[in-house]
């Protein structure tokens, strides 16, 4: 009886353990099967192949999602102007966008070298000859979007007896002995300083190098006080909407016939960006949109603010349209 006893008891005993040991079997292959399912939910999720698109804007990427772009800027009104619209108009479209501000020279090495994607303001034939003839062969024309471009010595119009460069010769105490200019490097600059001051006779005058801005603040502070003053000038310029001044006369040609303003790229950048190269192509501005575009960047919103005065013009009627047709929508 004791022995049938204990016979019982190791067969309760093993059928418990063999119950429990089938529980615990049970709850590992479920785990094992939920853990399988995690993988696969997780596999399937971060394929290319099955993830559907967001329904939020398919239309606008986040901003650097299509690649890196980097402008090279030189301190010119409308260059200033028109890089940061670019930078604007290429972030909107998805492109992350790196603005690096050189002299001119140090442009055109750039872009030779290929550590510059573009550059808005290539004045050429005249302004930036030398750069062309040293960097030319190792750069992408890819647009000339102004063809009007001229170089200028000019007086505010009440300076009724100056009215060619000419007219400057022998008058040099009557301006201070200066003529202000812009930056060293700038090739307005040059041709003042080595073609037009010996050409037109201009011994009693310094060529007063400094920037646009401090060339901007001393004319409009001669002008509010009606005082004599010659400046190196260039159109396209806002200053023109704002003060009333007068471009002298070129009798010599000293200046050449003007110019006009290319968009020039690396090596390749279109192969890379066909995209944007596109959209650069289509690029073009009458004096009245550069102006506008370069009166609220410089002028109203100023050295700081570009970003908000692109956005400020982009919301006038018109320039939004005027965009999305360099941009084929």
């Amino acid at each position: 009886m004791n022995s049938q006893r204990e016979k019982k008891t190791r067969i309760s005993r093993t059928a418990l353990i063999g119950l429990l040991m089938a529980l615990l079997l049970a709850m590992f292959s479920f785990g094992l099967a939920a853990c399988g399912d995690d993988t696969e939910e997780t596999t399937t999720s971060s394929s290319p192949e099955t993830t559907a698109p967001a329904a939020t804007d398919t239309t606008a990427p986040p901003s650097g999602d299509l690649g890196e772009v980097n402008i090279g800027w030189i301190a010119w009104d409308e260059c200033i102007a028109t890089t940061y619209m670019w930078k604007r108009i290429l972030e909107d479209e998805g492109y992350k966008v790196t603005l690096t501000q050189l002299d001119a020279a140090p442009v055109y090495a750039g872009l030779a070298a290929g550590d510059l994607d573009f550059f808005t303001d290539a004045w050429l034939p005249v302004t930036h000859e030398d750069y062309w003839n040293e960097f030319g062969d190792q750069i992408e024309d890819i647009n000339v979007w102004y063809d009007k471009g001229t170089l200028e010595l000019t007086v505010p119009a009440y300076m009724d007896d100056v009215n060619s460069i000419a007219d400057l010769k022998g008058k040099a105490d009557l301006f201070g002995g200066q003529i202000v200019g812009i930056e060293p490097g700038a090739g307005l600059t040059r041709l003042t300083r080595e073609a037009v001051m010996p050409g037109y006779e201009l011994d009693g005058y310094e060529l007063l190098e400094g920037s646009t801005p401090a060339m901007l603040a001393e004319l409009k502070r001669a002008y509010d006080q009606e005082q004599p003053i010659v400046v190196t000038l260039w159109r396209p310029h806002w200053i023109y909407g704002a003060l009333e001044l007068k471009d002298l006369e070129d009798p010599q040609g000293l200046f050449g016939e003007g110019d006009k303003i290319h968009l020039l790229a690396r090596l390749g950048f279109s192969e890379d960006y066909p995209e944007v190269a596109t959209w650069l192509s289509n690029f073009k501005m009458d004096d009245d949109a550069l102006a506008s575009l370069s009166l609220f960047v410089i002028d109203e919103y100023g050295a700081g603010r570009e970003e908000e005065a692109v956005e400020a013009w982009l919301s006038e009627p018109g320039n939004q349209d005027m965009v999305n047709g360099w941009l084929g929508k």
